[in-house]
């Protein structure tokens, strides 16, 4: 990728975090992670080609441009809320997604992500995907790797947080804050 894409792709990533409140890529990510899908298949729930959901993700392409698809991001994302705080369960989900794929509308998503369960408090995969999604946007993971190495002499458990949440495995991470909790 050359300079003016890597430019256009970061213009895209801004775009799409004041629009929907982070780059789309983070919250499709987090949906196929919390609603067990792959990559077809979200696009297929929103209403979406799959070449269009990876520009999308990628940052090639800023905005979807369907409300009735932007409905379905925002259902999807309190669908996704109601099975990490067990109120949905796996079959639920996916009769609720049919659903989903069969609705329209046309709701702008809200600028606020879904973080929270049915008793208000957030759950751990969601606050660790949080700050795994907000130490990527900001550096790579490779480079964050390198900033950890750089402080483990000096300041070892800041080193070990880079590490588990900014390029770690979300499992990993849910785990290191689970053992961080008093």
């Amino acid at each position: 990728m050359d300079a003016a894409q890597q430019e256009a792709t970061a213009r895209a990533r801004e775009l799409q975090r004041n629009w929907y409140g982070e780059p789309l890529g983070a919250l499709f990510r987090r949906l196929i992670d919390d609603l067990g899908l792959n990559q077809a298949r979200l696009a297929g729930v929103l209403g979406l080609s799959a070449p269009m959901l990876s520009q999308l993700m990628s940052g090639q392409r800023a905005k979807i441009g369907n409300p009735a698809v932007v409905q379905r991001v925002q259902l999807l994302q309190d669908l996704a809320a109601q099975v990490a705080d067990g109120s949905v369960s796996a079959a639920e989900a996916t009769e609720r997604m049919e659903e989903i794929k069969k609705s329209q509308g046309g709701s702008v998503l809200s600028n606020t992500t879904q973080t929270t369960s049915s008793s208000g408090a957030p759950t751990v995969k969601r606050v660790v995907r949080e700050i795994q999604s907000l130490l990527r946007s900001v550096a790579a993971a490779g480079d964050i790797i390198e900033a950890a190495d750089t402080l483990a002499p000096t300041h070892p458990e800041l080193a070990e947080f880079l590490r588990v949440y900014g390029a770690g495995r979300t499992s990993d991470a849910v785990a290191h804050y689970q053992s961080h909790q008093s």
